[in-house]
């Protein structure tokens, strides 16, 4: 069945969610000025992307005549996407300090790092809205029932999911043991950041299951899920700030550490 898109159904969806997002990223904002922690930025953006993705999910199967399968395990996977990641963040941040990311942007920003935290949080908001819209590429692919295409991608973002979760875990553990400066162990003697890479890998199930270039041309949208997501953590907010805080919290060791492991993509270690 070919995908049935209401004229105006999708893009006033569209707009309702990325409306949903500006505020939501706007009580972002006011939470990371009230307990000066900024962790909850994170956590909140993770939940409100995986509700908007749900949301154009719902909009685009009422488009279509109704949920099919496909809607429905897309709409489970984001769900437990978003609950788990804002989940780990809110209890990561809870009685932690200040993000040391965000910290350095308020910090370089000076006087106007209330404006500027502003502006920045609501390009966060905007960067949601092409991963909501992948999800709802993946599960309006035509074709019942599902079929090793879906079964490929629940593979895929299941391994990425445990993957964080695993690296998540060793990174705890290790801390909490206070063995060194930097956790080399388990995952992270393969990747310095094995938590972002697996979180990279979990997007990577959305064109999997959406490719459908000939029957399902809308699918090829979601290829812009892992490519965002691999900018967005490798390149802009994730490991450069990161890695700067380390290198100044940790020094020699951290740059030790840099030399002999892969930043991103698990390999072996170099001598």
């Amino acid at each position: 069945m070919q995908l049935n898109v209401d004229v105006l159904l999708l893009p006033i969806a569209i707009m309702a969610t990325y409306g949903f997002m500006m505020l939501a990223m706007v009580g972002a904002f006011l939470v990371q000025r009230k307990t000066g922690q900024s962790g909850w930025i994170d956590a909140i953006w993770s939940i409100s992307t995986a509700v908007s993705a749900v949301f154009l999910l719902l909009a685009a199967a009422r488009a279509e005549g109704g949920l099919s399968g496909r809607h429905m395990l897309a709409l489970g996977m984001i769900l437990i996407w978003g609950i788990r990641l804002s989940a780990h963040i809110a209890a990561r941040t809870q009685g932690a300090g200040d993000d040391p990311r965000y910290r350095a942007l308020r910090e370089g920003w000076g006087a106007m790092a209330d404006r500027r935290m502003f502006v920045f949080l609501q390009v966060q908001a905007f960067f949601a809205m092409p991963l909501a819209l992948a999800v709802a590429a993946a599960g309006s692919r035509p074709g019942l029932p599902l079929d090793m295409q879906d079964f490929s991608a629940v593979t895929v973002f299941v391994a990425g999911l445990l993957g964080a979760a695993i690296a998540d875990r060793q990174l705890a553990a290790y801390r909490r043991q206070g063995r060194g400066k930097v956790c080399d162990r388990g995952l992270w003697r393969y990747s310095r950041h094995p938590n972002y890479f697996f979180e990279w890998l979990s997007w990577c199930a959305w064109p999997i299951m959406a490719f459908a270039p000939f029957t399902h041309p809308f699918g090829l949208f979601a290829l812009v899920a892992p490519v965002l997501m691999y900018w967005l953590l490798v390149h802009a907010s994730g490991i450069p700030p990161l890695e700067a805080h380390m290198v100044r919290s940790r020094g020699q060791a951290f740059v030790d550490y840099q030399r002999r492991t892969s930043a991103f993509f698990p390999a072996p270690p170099r001598q």
